[in-house]
């Protein structure tokens, strides 16, 4: 999956694919997560948010599936 570099404080790209409803993000520290079940519009949101990684702690972190690929 492609990712796209994002300004923040700790997470250093986001990816999404459409099709299967899956988040991927990197972290500053070499973490790579996906996270099933995310809408277009929660990725949209992220990706648009005055803070993504406020806006990834509050609305994705904890409401979806996580799997570690790194």
């Amino acid at each position: 999956m492609d990712r796209k570099k994002v300004n923040s404080s700790s997470i250093r790209s986001v990816g999404y694919d459409e099709r299967s409803r899956v988040l991927e993000v990197e972290f500053n520290d070499g973490r790579v997560n996906q996270y099933s079940g995310v809408s277009a519009e929660v990725h949209r949101r992220l990706t648009s948010a005055p803070s993504i990684v406020s806006y990834f702690r509050d609305n994705i972190e904890e409401s979806f599936t996580a799997k570690r690929l790194r």
